[in-house]
């Protein structure tokens, strides 16, 4: 083997290494959001339940809650997502592990629709 194929192998020894990494970090991102997302919409719900008016008063909660999240953590809190992550939860909310339902790099089970896609 000449030095020109060692170094060859070694340049294809390390990418495979840093993809191989950089796969199971974006799959254990993707889980950390899919749990959080999913722990929104229960702690959404769970409030909720707790109301007497319901209806009304759930969609001011999410309104507010989107204005609070949205300027702590930044995008991704719009009142629309949070229906989404409620809708999320009661889709899922017997589910043990959540992690097994949904394919990697699939980070969000509505496509279009509150239609759960499993």
């Amino acid at each position: 083997m000449n030095d020109i194929e060692k170094y060859d192998d070694l340049i294809y020894e390390i990418s495979e290494l840093l993809q191989s990494a950089r796969k199971r970090v974006a799959q254990q991102v993707n889980t950390e959001l899919l749990t959080t997302y999913w722990n929104i919409g229960r702690i959404i719900v769970e409030h909720e339940q707790q109301a007497k008016e319901r209806a009304v008063y759930g969609q001011q909660t999410l309104k507010e809650l989107s204005k609070v999240l949205t300027k702590e953590f930044g995008k991704g809190f719009s009142r629309s997502n949070l229906q989404n992550m409620r809708a999320f939860y009661l889709a899922y909310q017997k589910c043990q592990s959540l992690t097994g339902i949904f394919t990697p790099f699939k980070p969000w089970p509505f496509q279009g629709s509150l239609k759960p896609s499993v």
